[in-house]
């Protein structure tokens, strides 16, 4: 894969594209810049995808440049929120800045970092200063905010402190003369307003790249510490690999791909899974924590087994998830599984089974647990 295949590689956003190939292809060392206000002490996968992201820069040979939004964190990004964000004292502010940085170095090369703090440049401002900023923009583009258009037509107080936030969050693109910004998608407004603001002041306006948000493990939300969705990059290695064998099976080609950097082998979907659990454990703490934290899994996911479970011998060939659970018994009917599917009850090896229409090779299955409710198992043969 060539330079500019790696660094397009995945990304969702890229304005303007073919400036951004131009300047990689200068030769120049650029000054990519991805910022982090510390509202909340860990980090997890979702933002090792941007992470990963910065590191291609540095391996290229591009400055990464981390800024800490210390003093935007005293305002808080009203990104995706349908509510102001309380304030954080400046002792929270630093721990948290503490431990994120120590995290982001999991996947940074730190020596190569370089790290800023926002409240160089945005403390001094005089107000004559703010005030020249706030003649950058209108009312009405800050309202063009997807949340803030929403909390104004619902009635919700929207603070002039949060309509400040993407004119001081653009400012830092502006202090740090940045090339590139990286961001999620959902920072596209924040990440524009740099350019914005940059060629207000008379810069060259930046590039910006967005990478995909990262769906958690519920399959169904952004991952996000307080939704529980979430795999820490500093979990323990087994919580690790059970958190990533709950990963739904319509999720596995963006795992890999944001994290991983492959393509979903070709495999049973158990397998797929496991393979999956095994990388990241291995991303995060090395080959060694790998076979422990397998083995651990499935002798969790094992625990609790009834050892009278009753032997179910598989049919050959091709097994449709919705006659097994009936060929075990533990359905009369096909309707009567699908609704057991559905209603979550369904696990196959300690993982739950969300899709209906899966069908599995009856030779991948022999030793494997199916279980329907809290206390019903069958373990799987192969057939006689």
């Amino acid at each position: 894969m060539g330079d500019l295949d790696r660094i397009f590689a995945n990304a969702v956003d890229v304005i303007p594209r073919d400036e951004l190939e131009r300047r990689l292809s200068s030769g120049r060392s650029l000054r990519v810049k991805l910022g982090f206000d510390p509202t909340a002490p860990d980090i997890h996968l979702g933002h090792a995808v941007v992470l990963k992201k910065l590191r291609e820069f540095q391996d290229l040979g591009h400055t990464a440049v981390l800024l800490v939004g210390d003093y935007t964190a005293r305002i808080g990004d009203p990104s995706g929120r349908s509510k102001t964000r309380p304030m954080l004292t400046p002792e929270e502010i630093e721990a948290n800045t503490r431990t994120y940085l120590d995290q982001a170095y999991l996947i940074l090369d730190r020596d190569r970092t370089e790290v800023r703090h926002n409240s160089e440049w945005l403390a001094p401002l005089t107000l004559a200063d703010i005030i020249g900023l706030t003649r950058a923009t209108t009312v009405a583009r800050i309202l063009e905010r997807d949340d803030f258009s929403k909390r104004f037509g619902a009635g919700d107080p929207i603070t002039l402190t949060e309509l400040l936030y993407p004119l001081v969050q653009a400012y830092d693109s502006v202090a740090l003369d940045a090339d590139v910004e990286l961001g999620g998608t959902d920072q596209l407004y924040n990440l524009l307003m740099g350019r914005h603001i940059m060629e207000y002041y008379g810069k060259t306006p930046q590039c910006v790249l967005t990478m995909p948000l990262l769906v958690g493990t519920d399959g169904s939300a952004k991952m996000s510490k307080s939704l529980g969705n979430y795999i820490g990059l500093t979990e323990p290695p087994r919580d690790v690999f059970g958190k990533a064998m709950s990963i739904p099976d319509n999720l596995m080609k963006d795992y890999y791909e944001l994290l991983l950097d492959s393509a979903v082998p070709d495999a049973p979907p158990v397998e797929q899974k496991r393979e999956l659990a095994r990388g990241l454990v291995r991303m995060l703490h090395g080959e060694d924590a790998v076979k422990d934290a397998e083995a651990t899994f499935d002798t969790v996911v094992r625990r609790g087994i009834p050892d009278d479970a009753p032997e179910v011998a598989l049919p050959d060939g091709e097994v449709w998830i919705v006659d097994l659970i009936t060929h075990a018994g533990f359905a009369g009917t096909n309707g009567e599984a699908r609704r057991f599917i559905k209603g979550g009850a369904v696990r196959l090896d300690g993982e739950p089974v969300r899709d209906e229409k899966l069908a599995l090779d009856a030779g991948t299955l022999h030793g494997s647990v199916i279980q329907v409710g809290k206390r019903r198992y069958a373990r799987l043969v192969a057939p006689s």
